[in-house]
């Protein structure tokens, strides 16, 4: 990096030589269907947990309403991404299109915004998948107690390490392991829609089972207020899809291929969002004891198939789903960390990339570390 620097405002910039963007180079790999695979992925965790506490505070109708409005809201966001994404194609995702629209400054606080985004949902995703995976071994292996190396804390280092592992192993690897995930974890889904439509015992009627409050109905328990305080939960549904535009510097036709890929990704997770709010809920003690689950697609099993082993390992193939967003948040980290810190505004370090497998090692272990601290 040269010394020459110019001032614009109150931004001062050094002149970045080859050399400098040498040692930051990407390589290009995905298409259409890793694009869709990571968008898709990137967000499915939420079709397995964590939209259904919004049952809890908002009733069917609260979150239902809210649901829609978001769904609405992203739809703006993706065609949005859809246009700039063919005019900016840099990994820098958010941060470059703030950055253009309103400076420096504004691309700072949007990619430092989106940076926080990136690395706490990990840490959120792997704290469900540790308590999942200690349930499930509990389950299978009858392990009694809580011993070291089943603890939740042990499941979140694992966690990190593979993952994180995988990522650095290069764009290859990572959109291969996306598209597979992707595949398997909509396949569960599936199973489990047709699991609960044929099992007989889907109930309609437990879509609205929390008691109303005074001066309320079935469908609204809350009343109109619950509405808003169900937005947080509905955001599950899609939060993260927005990450597609990290790819651009990694994807072979990124004008042609991001738009396509957001659009048609945030379509299936509207229809795989759809089917899980109308279908989890309607059987087993429906909303009034799903509003509270740590782990409802789990209990939506175990209502088809009962308690036993079988559940477990439902359960265990269902974990794929938090496997699958927690791996490609990961990836959105990385490169975020990566671009902001190619631009000056992180340390420079955070930004090199490895030398043959050309991925933002650096930034991906460090932001796995933050995540495991929190």
């Amino acid at each position: 990096m040269s010394e020459e620097r110019r001032k614009v405002g109150t931004v001062a910039y050094r002149e970045a030589s080859p050399a400098y963007f040498a040692k930051r180079a990407l390589k290009r790999h995905a298409a259409f269907w890793s694009l869709w695979s990571l968008g898709v992925a990137a967000v499915i965790s939420g079709d397995f947990y964590g939209w259904n506490l919004g049952l809890g505070v908002g009733g069917f109708g609260g979150l239902l309403i809210a649901t829609v409005v978001i769904a609405i809201m992203y739809y703006g966001l993706v065609f949005s991404i859809a246009e700039m994404s063919p005019a900016l194609p840099h990994t820098g995702g958010a941060y470059s299109f703030a950055r253009s629209a309103f400076g420096p400054w504004g691309g700072f606080i949007t990619g430092l915004a989106e940076n926080m985004e990136y690395v706490i949902t990990p840490a959120v995703v792997v704290g469900a998948m540790g308590f999942l995976m200690q349930a499930i071994v509990q389950a299978l292996f009858n392990v009694q107690g809580d011993p070291w190396w089943n603890t939740p804390y042990v499941w979140f280092i694992v966690s990190y390490i593979v993952f994180v592992g995988i990522n650095i192993r290069g764009i290859v690897a990572t959109m291969r392991f996306t598209v597979a995930i992707n595949a398997i974890a909509l396949g569960i889904l599936t199973i489990f829609f047709l699991s609960v439509i044929f099992s007989g015992k889907l109930n309609l009627s437990l879509l609205t089972n929390i008691p109303p409050t005074s001066g309320n109905s079935w469908f609204l328990p809350f009343g109109l207020a619950g509405i808003f305080p169900a937005i947080p939960f509905a955001i599950w549904f899609y939060l993260a899809i927005e990450e597609l535009p990290l790819a651009a510097e990694e994807s072979h036709d990124p004008k042609r291929d991001i738009p396509r890929a957001a659009i048609w990704g945030l379509t299936t997770l509207v229809i795989t969002g759809a089917l899980i709010f109308l279908l989890n809920p309607a059987i087993g003690g429906g909303s009034k004891d799903l509003g509270n689950s740590a782990t409802p697609l789990f209990d939506g099993f175990k209502a088809v198939f009962g308690s036993g082993t079988g559940a477990a390992l439902l359960a265990l193939i269902g974990l794929v789903g938090l496997i699958a967003s927690f791996f490609t948040i990961i990836y959105a980290y990385g490169r975020n960390t990566y671009s902001l810190s190619r631009a000056g505004y992180f340390p420079h370090f955070l930004s090199v990339t490895h030398p043959t497998l050309k991925t933002p090692h650096i930034a991906l272990i460090a932001g796995g570390v933050v995540g495991l601290v929190l």
